[in-house]
């Protein structure tokens, strides 16, 4: 019997924060569609603090590591192409792999390190000293005054960072193949040629879909977080876990519909 309970209780423990994350996404959708309409009870400036954390705290990192990823890049296709002499296509291959896959995707798990831990500590520990409850209490919605000025930061971060990561790994590229001998007015030639309006769209739409999710599965942990001594780490941990299995999973699903329209 002690079995099955146990199975029964991790099966109601489940079932119990599913509906509670649908029960905050409702919540949230009717909250963003109250401020569309209301603009003024939008928080600005939470959400401009909520932004230039997101963004230029994490600019530098962003930066670094779309370069190196761009310098592995071009040095792990070099080696195969170099077997061909046709090192100089290396370019198209970066091109195509940062704006529509890699550069979104990165971007995003390191902003599900970054911004999705933090607005669930930061929200975790709210609701642990009861903050959350008093804004309750006061009449003030704890969706409209804490979630939405965050989720809305992130969603204009994403796009931003991206790109600035995916020029830092063409500029990586470019330096590798210039010691390869490629000119490197031969490589951003490549580059020009390859990226398409098309292509940089569906990067960005990507990047702020991801973003989206973030922004929503870090708040959402925040907002679950119980009144334990590990219960803000556990919330911190299950936004970065959980934000990070939704990148992936959204991001196999992107791939297959871009697949499809480009049928």
């Amino acid at each position: 019997m002690g079995f099955f309970a146990s199975i029964g209780l991790a099966a109601h423990e489940r079932l119990k924060a599913l509906w509670e994350s649908f029960a905050f996404l409702g919540e949230t959708v009717v909250s963003a569609f109250v401020v569309f309409v209301r603009p003024g009870q939008f928080r600005f400036r939470d959400a401009a603090l909520a932004f230039q954390r997101a963004t230029f705290d994490g600019l530098p990192i962003a930066a670094g590591i779309g370069f190196l990823l761009g310098v592995i890049l071009a040095f792990q296709s070099a080696a195969a192409l170099k077997m061909f002499g046709v090192e100089v296509y290396v370019a198209d291959l970066l091109t195509i792999g940062l704006f529509r896959e890699l550069g979104p995707l990165v971007t995003a798990i390191i902003l599900a390190g970054r911004s999705g831990s933090a607005f669930a500590a930061e929200i975790g520990t709210m609701k642990v000293n009861e903050e959350v409850d008093a804004l309750t209490t006061m009449g003030l919605a704890p969706v409209r005054f804490l979630v939405l000025p965050r989720i809305a930061a992130v969603v204009l971060a994403m796009p931003i960072l991206t790109i600035l990561s995916e020029l830092a790994g063409l500029v990586g590229g470019a330096i590798v193949l210039q010691l390869m001998n490629v000119p490197t007015v031969v490589f951003w030639s490549h580059v020009s040629s390859t990226s398409t309006f098309f292509m940089i769209a569906f990067g960005l739409v990507k990047a702020a879909i991801f973003g989206l999710l973030v922004g929503l599965i870090g708040c959402s942990a925040g907002m679950r977080t119980k009144s334990t001594a590990d219960g803000v780490g556990v919330a911190a941990t299950s936004a970065v876990v959980g934000g990070i299995v939704a990148i992936a999973i959204t991001d196999g699903i992107l791939a297959v519909l871009c697949y499809a329209w480009s049928l």
